[in-house]
């Protein structure tokens, strides 16, 4: 699973637990984007993979992975995928992402490898209605609706706004120690 998680939030956890159980996973692995390359203005890496490590800490079967801040360039999914199908060959991935971006799917960097690496964990919101791209491997996740954004999250802490049960409790006390969305 695969984003800047600036901040990681509950909707994040529940998707990650529902990708687990639905689709039979021995383990969801959360990879922060070291550089993404279709957003700016994030929060350094250092608050983004402590906020990670502490939101994933309670469940086992989560796991933080830093692939992604071995290279320079930036966090294209087709290069991560093919960086960790070489280090983990015996090991078989779904990407997780939501129903929606299948829709774009085909303008991703490199879009007809990537769609040979991986099969796609799609979180589909209920009543959503998204086009499965040809020559993709697509399984669908049921998912309660959850309105949580990591951009709201943000805004209201600029504001002075309660995050309270928008992430886990570690992920609020570590944005107030280290004040990360004050204006």
């Amino acid at each position: 699973m695969g984003g800047t998680f600036d901040p990681p939030h509950l909707g994040h956890l529940l998707i990650a637990e529902q990708a687990r159980e639905q689709l039979d996973l021995d383990e969801v692995w959360f990879l922060p984007a070291a550089i993404p390359p279709h957003k700016a203005g994030f929060s350094p890496a250092e608050h983004r993979i402590e906020m990670t490590r502490l939101a994933i800490s309670k469940q086992p079967e989560f796991k933080l992975n830093l692939i992604e801040f071995e290279r320079s360039e930036p966090s294209y999914t087709v290069e991560t995928m093919k960086r960790l199908l070489e280090r983990y060959p015996e090991d078989t991935f779904i990407f997780l992402v939501g129903a929606d971006s299948l829709d774009s799917l085909e303008s991703w960097y490199d879009y007809e490898t990537l769609v040979r690496l991986v099969t796609f964990g799609a979180v589909a919101r209920p009543g959503s209605r998204y086009r499965i791209p040809e020559l993709a491997d697509v399984r669908t996740i049921d998912l309660p609706q959850l309105e949580i954004s990591s951009t709201d999250i943000r805004e209201r802490a600029k504001r002075g706004r309660s995050i309270k049960y928008l992430v886990p409790t570690e992920v609020e006390t570590y944005v107030k120690e280290h004040d990360l969305y004050d204006v």
